[in-house]
């Protein structure tokens, strides 16, 4: 069985996310989400439980997707759900200088590949840290997140 597992702060999850998600599910048998607690990014506006069910929520309508929340190594969790490979999603060319490097430390320490997988174009501007901006000005988040994202991001800034 091939599994790949897909990493991020997802705080909040949204729809250049969910993209990779689904693309990602028509390529493996299974799907781990896995919400990370991330020390190189700021304090988070989302806990890992409410990332967790944000996450599950948006993506219930994919039957092989299966949601995680960790606070470890990444290859730790590669090698605890049998990866087959991890999955990142790709905005632009400026991501994949950080996430290349990760993806070698990831592979020189277990072995694990990683796999690159482009959002189309409609995304590739779509970034947590802006859709926390937006949200916190009132300006209308629906387009770029999962309605049950949207719904948790009013209530925070209600």
């Amino acid at each position: 069985m091939t599994v790949g597992l897909i990493p991020g702060s997802f705080d909040p999850f949204h729809n250049g996310h969910l993209e990779v998600v689904e693309r990602a599910s028509h390529i493996f048998d299974e799907i781990v989400v896995a919400a990370i607690r991330n020390p190189q990014k700021s304090e988070s506006l989302f806990d890992l439980d409410e990332r967790h069910a944000m996450i599950a929520e948006s993506c219930a309508h994919i039957s092989n997707v299966r949601i995680v929340s960790i606070s470890t190594l990444l290859v730790n969790v590669a090698r605890d759900v049998n990866a087959t490979a991890i999955v990142k999603g790709l905005r632009a060319v400026s991501d994949f200088e950080s996430e290349l490097q990760m993806a070698q430390m990831n592979r020189s320490l277990s072995g694990v590949e990683t796999l690159f997988i482009p959002t189309s174009s409609s995304h590739s501007f779509i970034a947590s840290r802006l859709l926390r901006e937006v949200a916190k000005f009132g300006g209308d988040v629906a387009p770029f997140v999962p309605e049950p994202v949207r719904v948790r991001l009013a209530g925070k800034f209600l």
